[in-house]
């Protein structure tokens, strides 16, 4: 640092201040400290620099599984905003049987890896409710019921499922069935909440739910059961929906005219499905993006609220 202080001809104070990003420096003298850094080929030493404020700017994050298209998604949306603002991220995967005790374990490897703070993805959200938070973690869960240990980030989920379902009854179907996710995922656990009031609310005696664990493959096997009286499928997942197109092509049914599907995600290859899948679209660019403002803003010794992003229902072929 005293090296860029001196080629740019400035304060060693100077150069911390546009490393650390602060905002009281000219933006003429950040650009000039930026070149003799760029010129100097200057990287901050994270390790030095942990030491001496206390923070690792590392970012951990808690996943049951990557193999889910959502997971994934969250994850790469957690990383890029991280990225922008200067954090790392360090992974750490909790399976779902492990349970509690695996979710303890993994708070206890991020303490080891000097984490600031921690986000917990999803399915393992139920993990997290069990398990004794840390002292001193600051703590964000995507997809949870509200909690006073943590700060809750999610889509509002059960409002998707209700604008999918209230789509297909207002084109006429009266056999509505629902192809729902894992027992002990918030996030199916809302979507099929909503897909029951909303049939209620219609004066429709909801069918046996279908369940699937949002693989493909599941959905396929859960759709070779839809009777022939289903008109219309609402399914909790896009990768799910795929198997369920898969299984009802098959059985010589067609899309829509026979069964109408909706699925939930939007996921990017969702357009390309034969037919395009009707879809409730999560902004999962959004979501990332606020799980870690608010994780920072909690690091940070602030006290940010929980975030609720509204879904949108996107309309193609499929219903």
């Amino acid at each position: 640092m005293a090296d860029v202080a001196a080629a740019a001809g400035v304060s060693g104070q100077t150069v911390s201040r546009v490393v650390n990003g602060s905002p009281r420096v000219d933006p003429a003298t950040r650009a000039k400290v930026e070149a003799a850094m760029a010129a100097l080929g200057y990287r901050m030493h994270r390790a030095a620099r942990a030491l001496r404020t206390g923070r690792t700017d590392t970012i951990g994050v808690i996943v049951s599984t990557l193999a889910s298209v959502g997971n994934s998604r969250m994850l790469e949306a957690i990383a890029d905003a991280a990225a922008q603002r200067g954090f790392a991220l360090a992974l750490v995967t909790v399976p779902a049987p492990d349970g509690a005790a695996g979710i303890a374990g993994g708070f206890a490897r991020l303490h080891d890896e000097g984490v600031d703070g921690a986000i917990v993805l999803n399915e393992a959200t139920a993990l997290a409710r069990d398990a004794a938070v840390p002292p001193g973690l600051a703590l964000v869960v995507v997809d949870s019921p509200a909690d006073d240990r943590y700060i809750v980030v999610q889509t509002d989920h059960a409002a998707g499922a209700r604008a999918a379902v209230a789509h297909l009854i207002a084109a006429g179907h009266r056999n509505v069935w629902h192809l729902a996710g894992p027992d002990g995922s918030y996030a199916a656990a809302e979507r099929e909440r909503a897909w029951r009031e909303t049939m209620d609310a219609a004066g429709i005696a909801a069918p046996p739910v279908l369940r699937g664990d949002w693989t493909a493959a599941s959905g396929f096997r859960a759709a070779a059961a839809l009777p022939p009286e289903a008109t219309a499928l609402f399914v909790a997942n896009d990768q799910m929906a795929l198997g369920a197109l898969r299984a009802l092509a098959d059985a010589g049914r067609s899309v829509p005219a026979d069964v109408a599907v909706v699925g939930f995600d939007d996921v990017d290859d969702a357009a390309q499905y034969q037919p395009p899948l009707t879809t409730v679209r999560q902004d999962f660019d959004a979501l990332g993006a606020a799980a870690v403002t608010a994780l920072i803003a909690a690091i940070e010794g602030r006290h940010p609220s929980g975030t609720l992003l509204a879904p949108r229902l996107v309309v193609r072929a499929s219903a």
